[in-house]
Order: C-alpha cells, then structure tokens, then sequence
C-alpha cells in the first residue's frame, strides 16, 4: 500500500456534496466519510488509502474518494461484484463528479427497467 494518502475532504467539499443530493432526491442524504484502499491506476496493482464520502440511497451505493489533491473517483454498486462508474476515470471538479456519477446511475437504472419490461 502506498503511504501518499490524499488530503481528507473540506467541509465545504460535503456541503456540496450533500447540497447536490438534497437537490436530487429533494430530501437530505445522509453522507458518511471513512477511507478505503483504493487502486488509482488499473495499470499498477498498488493500493492507497484514500479518503471517501459514502451514502446509499434505494439499496445503492455510491462512493467518491479523493485521489489526490485535485482529482476524483467515483463508483455506485449493487453489490460488490456489480460495480459501475461513470464516462470518466478522474474528475478535477468534485461538482462535476457528483453530478456525473448520479447522472450515470440514473442512465443505469432507466435501462434496467427497460429491460426488465421487456422480456
């Protein structure tokens, strides 16, 4: 694992976050912080800890952790198997990244159903 564990995120940094998904359920989201091993490039097998912001909503789960200082990774799952991201690796703006990842999900959820009624 690599030592050069990236900054924890800024209060300003969940306020945003929350902000954006009480905008999007049009209810508060509880978000959780923790951090987590995490591969930062799918070419080098090594982990780093890396702080996270954490919240489910409808039995989905979404993280996004802080690579580095300025970049971002984002993922939502079902189950630890069944994971998804969105168009882009890294984000440089954590609005963007939030909105991509819940954009990205929905997209997900709307082909599901789709599929599901249509046998």
């Amino acid at each position: 694992m690599s030592n050069k564990r990236p900054p924890d995120f800024t209060k300003d940094e969940v306020i945003l976050i929350t902000a954006t998904l009480r905008e999007r359920y049009g209810r508060s989201i509880e978000v959780e912080q923790a951090d987590a091993e995490i591969r930062l490039s799918p070419a080098i097998p090594e982990l780093t800890e890396c702080p996270i912001v954490y919240w489910e909503v409808d039995k989905c789960h979404f993280i996004i952790a802080r690579a580095d200082k300025h970049h971002f990774i984002c993922h939502f799952y079902y189950r630890l198997y069944q994971t998804y991201g969105t168009e882009k690796r890294r984000y440089d703006d954590l609005f963007d990244c939030v909105v991509s990842l819940l954009k990205s999900q929905a997209e997900y959820e709307e082909k599901e159903r789709k599929q599901d009624s249509n046998p």
